[in-house]
């Protein structure tokens, strides 16, 4: 290779002959590395590294691969040509989120040599892929797939895995048996899962998804994925991780301190690298690191057809990479849209560094931030919570309301209603009227700032949550209403919703609150809902399989032992009302672009809350859209408003909302009127009175064809 004085790249011309498919490579670089650089002694080095820009691998990333992506042999038939769903506003967009091996590893009606590949995402008959279907029939528009880049923390060939019948007679004898994580812990390192938040290469395919690690074939089955999602409907959402690497220093899995020692890493005062990320964190702030980030968002962007992507600890970013970022894949399709964690901490909390991209300093870019203030307050406590706490800690979807305690925290889901906007005000439980930002709740400036969740891959699932808060004798069928009440605060509130992959199916971890590295077995999703039949699984939903791996969990196995000999397995008829309920939220939530509005003035203007203030009926939330505002063009053809109540009480609860008095076109949602929940029959609607009935832990959604503006 030679140097180019002027621009200091390095570059090599060679043979076109290096394009067919057998050619992989190394740089050989030698450099000065400083004594500080981890596991060197300093000095100059003569070392062999892969490429940072790599764009192909061999098997288990030991060298880069000589690759034009532009070859037919990396093109599945007909790529060229592949058209993405186009996406009419972001708001529009419904978030669920997977990762490749969870959604048909386990999965009979996948082709053998496709579970846990990419290419299950290609087989429409499936059962895996069924259930997409139907999600996206009711409004799905886009799959978030956990990492998928080359992955330093899973091999791609010959990895270790359990005796799943040792683990199955174990758990049959005792739910909370230790033998699972005890078999799981023993290869965690070695088997093939985990979440994959361990970036070795960024801009390669993760080499044991596809049915070779070597050559083109991760390459091109990776694109066959996105192709058969797109042509039925569907964008693919790509995690990225940017903000730190598996490795660093001289590790053998190292790559950027091995081409330039120091550079690519924030350091702290003594030339350690920081780790506030708990990996060795990156420095975009540095112009290489930005640009390496770029182009490699580029490239699966314009190379890959990526519909979306989702930042791993996005605060950690600079606002300004983040918007660059923005604007150089919204270039590529500009209905690409781009979401993160702004979680502000580490040694860039409050803007140290630069300023960084978190919640409050996103707001107003259309830039997305996961909204943890709804996300607490909907299922109690905090990600945090230890030993009773997470008994203790109760949410507004499970509380019992006994009593008013939870009123705050009911005031901070209706600021997540209203789309987190810290500019919307409306009449608290203290009596005063405040805005969303009252105590630091409310952040966004529009709605497409936040995307609204209860659960996903991170903490104990929704439903093991609720295992936590319910009392231990709760029937399964609340168990589900409970559920389906986090599912429809998602699916109905302003702003993008995202749904943890398997929500709709009481996904259950067996209470592991860090399911990062707990395997196949502590991860798995049946999509056949229970009658598979596979030894494979125990239960439905996966409740009950063992005490979770002692690494994150060990500190609560005496609160758990008791909950997972008690608690029962749900029935595929359960899971069955709980899928129904997510399409019917969805179907809802498509109806009307009431249900999605777009502006900040929209979301003050036709949403209000009623049953507020400190006289409020405990466990209620009530609210009203309207498409009758003065000076507002209407959005909905059909409607005049639309009034959603949440009862989150085990116990009945009316309403009287006097705008409404004597319309006799106030009527239960369509979908909500074909709906199989027995006890929507008993939603119901009095016009001579203007009082509405919703029973215990229902979601009811009435509509108005009048001209009333219930904001009046």
């Amino acid at each position: 290779m030679t140097r180019d004085d002027t621009s200091g790249i390095w570059q090599v011309a060679g043979d076109p002959s290096w394009h067919d498919g057998n050619h992989y490579y190394l740089y050989e670089i030698e450099l000065y590395v400083p004594a500080y650089i981890g596991g060197s002694s300093g000095g100059i080095k003569t070392t062999q590294v892969t490429d940072p820009y790599a764009l192909g691998l061999s098997a288990n990333s030991e060298r880069s691969f000589i690759v034009d992506l532009n070859d037919p042999a990396t093109k599945p038939d007909g790529w060229d040509s592949v058209s993405l769903p186009a996406i009419e506003h972001p708001v529009d967009i419904a978030i669920y989120e997977l990762h490749v091996r969870d959604f048909s590893v386990f999965d009979a009606s996948t082709p053998a040599t496709h579970r846990g590949k990419y290419l299950a995402f290609t087989h429409t008959d499936t059962a895996p892929m069924q259930h997409l279907l139907r999600l996206r029939d009711a409004g799905l528009t886009h799959v978030h797939l956990l990492p998928t880049y080359d992955i330093g923390s899973i091999p791609d060939i010959d990895p270790a895995a359990p005796d799943y019948s040792e683990l199955q007679a174990a758990v049959a004898e005792d739910p909370a048996s230790l033998v699972p994580q005890d078999e799981i812990s023993a290869i965690a390192h070695d088997d093939a899962y985990n979440w994959g938040y361990d970036p070795w290469h960024y801009t390669v395919p993760q080499g044991s998804y596809a049915t070779d690690p070597n050559g083109v074939a991760r390459i091109r089955e990776y694109r066959q994925m996105v192709k058969a999602l797109a042509e039925q409907g569907l964008r693919v959402t790509k995690d990225i991780v940017y903000n730190h690497t598996f490795a660093s220093g001289w590790h053998e899995q190292s790559v950027l301190d091995r081409v330039v020692p120091g550079y690519y890493y924030r350091l702290t005062d003594d030339g350690a690298v920081h780790t506030s990320t708990c990996c060795p964190n990156t420095a975009t702030e540095h112009r290489m690191m930005e640009k390496l980030m770029l182009d490699s968002m580029e490239t699966w962007a314009e190379q890959y057809r990526i519909g979306a992507f989702r930042f791993d600890l996005m605060g950690h970013h600079m606002k300004s990479h983040v918007l660059a970022a923005q604007e150089r894949v919204q270039a590529i399709d500009p209905d690409l849209y781009i979401y993160g964690e702004g979680w502000n901490f580490g040694e860039v909390e409050n803007n140290a560094r630069g300023i960084n991209a978190t919640q409050f300093n996103m707001a107003g870019t259309g830039i997305g931030t996961f909204n943890d203030r709804l996300r607490d307050a909907a299922r109690g406590g905090t990600p945090f919570d230890e030993d009773e706490a997470l008994i203790d800690n109760k949410g507004v979807i499970n509380d019992l309301y006994h009593d008013n305690s939870l009123n705050g925290e009911v005031d901070r889901v209706r600021v997540g209603i209203a789309a987190n906007l810290a500019a919307y005000s409306f009449l608290r439980y203290s009596g005063e009227v405040l805005p969303g930002s009252h105590d630091g709740v409310g952040y966004a400036a529009r709605p497409d700032d936040v995307i609204t969740y209860v659960s996903k891959h991170d903490n104990q699932t929704l439903f093991d949550n609720n295992v936590y808060k319910l009392p231990i004798d709760t029937p399964m069928e609340e168990r589900v209403r409970v559920q389906n009440l986090g599912i429809s605060v998602t699916a109905l509130s302003q702003g993008i919703p995202f749904f943890h992959g398997g929500v709709d199916m009481l996904r259950s971890k067996s209470l592991d609150r860090d399911s990062y590295n707990s395997g196949d077995w502590f991860n798995r999703l049946d999509f056949t809902y229970g009658q598979s039949g596979s030894e494979a699984f125990t239960n439905a939903n996966n409740w009950a399989v063992g005490l979770p791996p002692a690494e994150k969990n060990a500190e609560n196995w005496e609160v758990m032992e008791p909950l997972l000999r008690a608690v029962t397995a749900p029935e595929t008829r359960h899971i069955e009302r709980s899928h129904a309920h997510l399409q019917e939220m969805l179907q809802v939530r498509q109806s009307s672009e009431l249900f999605r509005l777009r502006t900040a003035e929209d979301v003050k203007s036709r949403l209000s809350f009623h049953n507020t203030g400190p006289e409020q009926q405990p466990g209620l939330i009530a609210f009203t859209l309207s498409d009758n505002v003065p000076g507002l063009p209407q959005v909905d053809a059909n409607w005049g408003s639309a009034i959603v109540l949440f009862n989150f009480s085990p116990e009945h609860r009316e309403i009287t909302l006097a705008a409404y008095e004597g319309d006799e076109t106030v009527a239960l949602h369509p979908v909500q009127v074909a709906s199989d929940d027995p006890e929507l029959g008993n939603a119901q609607f009095n016009a001579a009175n203007a009082t509405f009935a919703v029973p215990p832990r229902t979601t009811a959604v009435f509509v108005s064809h009048s001209e009333v503006n219930p904001a009046n």
